[in-house]
Parts: structure tokens; C-alpha cells; sequence
């Protein structure tokens, strides 16, 4: 029998609190290195001011209530018990969405977006354009964790999201959307579960990290091969560290807030649009209800899974993508393929929109921008 979900609603214990607070109380800072701040990673006055605030001006029961203004469940699928929102859409006819988020995001990542989509009309939209949003924490994140269950790989998650919507929820087709490993998730869905999606829209490419194959036939493909040996070179050491060593890095973030919102912090400012600190780009209180998540669940040695098995198997995405496809770049994304290079692998594309702000967590950083383009890409492929 498919197992059925239960209700679930967030209630951080008062004592896991208290002892956040006691925790960043006793933070120890390393020095800050004379060289311009961020040169190294994550700046030291600027962890500071933000760990001060998460400690006495930061309130997690408001972000907590947020969260729980969206139904949610949990249900026992393969061999986890999978959190997920569920949240239906106006009108008579919404469109199932899946909605995917990646690391180091979770499901706050989408507490502003969701209303967009579920309720267009509530934000001069039309009514007919509603989803209904299913919002799962990937297995091994946030509240799809617990200590000592298995790790899993993007396609592992791959295919227990793909029997969440057709076995548990029980909607035939459906549509996918995600970035960051939420895209990879999309995109291996339109591959291996062609036949049970609509759709997918991201706005993160998963084609092949490989200078050697790009033929830098174009401007276009020659910018991207400068911008691709510079990630390689500068932004990929926590996929290095991750994917191989993912235990020992998780005992030290496990162990010390501050050393957790280090790690995390410094991806919102390097792959978000901002002009010097990650405030700029993102909700200080949401990027805190993020990192707080990760902290209570104690999940981050399991957030790291799907990199090591990245790192130690193929790459998840093998042969075409034959589906409808939309994707938005946004200018300060981490890697921005051309679309000579996407159209290698996804052969349909239908919707390819340079958008004008923004970067990894679009969601987050350009809400509105995002929920029009997701709107705009599927309103042709509505499920009658």
C-alpha cells in the first residue's frame, strides 16, 4: 500500500534554542587576514555583526510560523520519512509543480515564491496560471533528515521525488522547477521520467563542467570557457572538500554554529547579486531561518551526499533531455552556459530568458521576476 502522509508542523524545542544562543555566546573568531575582506572567504567583522544578531536579535519562531502557514507532511518513501509542503492553487485547474531547492538552500527559500505561483491573482496574476506546489526538503536536508539514515544521490532523490508526485500525491503528469541541485534534480526528471513531466524550468544548467568540451566556436562560447576556468580554479574547493572528505568537515560545522554560518554565508555572497555583503541580495532573517534549519536538524554531513557521489560515480544527467524546457539566466548565476552549449543536452528549449538581476538563489533574490518567467514558460503546456 502507498503510505499517507501525515500532517507536520515545525516546532523547534525551546532547549535547542537556548542553546544556539549559549553556543554563540562562546564563539571563538580566527583573525582576519591583511588582505581586502572576502579575498580568502568569509569575512570576519561582517560573521561578527551577523552572528551577534542571530544570537539576540534574530527570532526563529517567527521565521518557524512563516514556514507553518503552508501545509506540510511527512511520509515514509524510501526508507526515509520525506518532509514536503503542499500547497494548493487557485482556480479549477492548477498545474502540479514540483518545486526543488539545492545547497546550501531548503525549503525557506521559498516562503516568498510560493503564494506567487499558488495565488497568482493575489499578485496581479490570473488565476489560471496557479500551481499547486509540492516543496519537498531533499532527502538528507533539513526535515527530510535524521541521524543515521542513508545518504543519498541526485538520482536517488531524483526517484523517490518522481513516487512522491505520481504514487503518494497521485497526480499522473506534473511539472518541475528548481535550481542549484534542484535543477539537476528537474533536469534528471525530464530525462529518466519523461513520460510523467510536463515540463521543467530552472535556472541552473546541469551540462558537463568540461573546458574540453567546448569547441569556443562563438564570442558566446569563448566568454563561457573564461568564465568556467575561473570557477574551476576559484569556487570549487567546497565541492573538493564535500564530495571527498564530507565527514570530518561535518564534525566542525556540526559542532559550531558559527563555523556552519561561515560556510554557508560565504556562498550567499559570492553567487548572489549584491554589492559587497549578502544582505544586499537576500532576507538577512530568511538566510538565517536557512542556516538555522540546517543547524537544528543537525543535517549538513548528509546535505553533502550528493556531491561525493557526484565526485565518485557518472554524472547524473546522461544523454538528451527531449522535453519542453525554460530557463532563465540570471547574470551573477555561478556558470552561464550558452545556449550553443545547453542545446547539447536539452534538445526542446522553449523559453531562454537573460534576466536583468539577480544570481544562485533566484527564489530568494528576484521572487517576483522568477514566479512571471516560471508563469510565462508553462502557460502553453497547461494539463488540461
Amino acid at each position: 500500500m502507498t503510505a499517507i502522509p501525515q500532517a507536520f508542523v515545525l516546532k523547534v524545542a525551546d532547549g535547542a534554542i537556548a542553546d544556539l544562543h549559549e553556543r554563540l555566546s562562546r564563539t571563538r573568531l580566527p583573525d582576519q587576514a591583511p588582505d581586502p575582506v572576502w579575498t580568502f572567504g568569509c569575512d570576519v567583522e561582517y560573521l561578527r555583526r551577523l552572528l551577534a544578531y542571530w544570537q539576540s536579535g534574530f527570532v526563529w519562531r517567527a521565521q518557524e510560523a512563516a514556514l507553518n502557514t503552508f501545509p506540510q507532511f511527512r511520509v515514509p518513501l524510501h526508507g526515509i520519512d520525506l518532509h514536503f509542503l503542499h500547497v494548493p492553487g487557485e482556480g479549477v485547474a492548477p498545474m502540479p509543480l514540483l518545486l526543488s531547492h539545492g545547497w546550501p538552500g531548503s525549503v525557506f527559500e521559498f516562503i516568498d515564491l510560493i503564494p506567487r505561483l499558488t495565488h497568482p491573482s493575489h499578485f496581479g496574476g490570473k488565476a489560471a496560471d496557479a500551481f499547486t506546489v509540492v516543496a519537498p526538503s531533499l532527502p538528507g536536508y533539513g526535515l527530510s533528515f535524521r541521524p543515521g539514515q542513508k545518504r543519498f544521490s541526485i538520482e536517488a532523490i531524483t526517484d523517490c521525488l518522481a513516487d512522491l508526485m505520481t504514487d503518494v500525491l497521485g497526480y499522473r503528469r506534473f511539472a518541475a522547477q528548481g535550481g542549484d541541485w534542484g535543477a539537476f534534480v528537474s533536469s534528471r526528471l525530464g530525462a529518466v521520467h519523461a513520460d510523467k513531466i510536463v515540463g521543467i524550468h530552472i535556472n541552473l544548467l546541469a551540462v558537463r563542467r568540461d573546458p574540453a568540451l567546448l569547441q569556443n566556436s562563438s564570442e558566446e562560447e569563448r566568454r563561457y570557457a573564461t568564465e568556467l576556468a575561473d570557477f574551476l580554479k576559484e569556487e570549487t574547493g567546497y565541492q573538493w572538500i564535500q564530495g571527498t572528505r564530507p565527514q570530518t568537515l561535518a564534525f566542525g560545522l556540526s559542532d559550531s554554529p558559527a563555523g556552519l554560518a561561515a560556510w554557508i554565508v560565504e556562498k550567499f555572497r559570492a553567487w548572489t547579486d549584491n554589492d559587497g555583503t549578502p544582505d544586499i541580495a537576500v532576507d538577512r532573517d530568511r538566510m538565517l531561518a536557512n542556516i538555522s534549519l540546517y543547524w537544528f536538524t543537525g543535517c549538513i554531513g548528509a546535505s553533502f551526499h550528493p556531491y561525493y557521489a557526484r565526485m565518485h560515480g557518472p554524472w547524473p544527467i546522461q544523454g538528451t533531455i527531449d522535453i519542453p524546457v525554460g530557463y532563465c539566466q540570471f547574470p551573477k548565476e555561478i556558470i552561464r552556459p550558452p545556449r550553443s552549449v545547453a542545446e547539447r543536452v536539452y534538445t526542446d528549449i522553449r523559453r531562454w530568458t537573460v534576466m536583468q538581476r539577480g544570481g544562485h538563489f533566484a527564489a530568494m533574490e528576484q521572487t517576483d521576476a522568477l514566479a512571471d518567467e516560471i508563469r510565462e514558460f508553462f502557460r502553453p503546456l497547461r494539463i488540461s
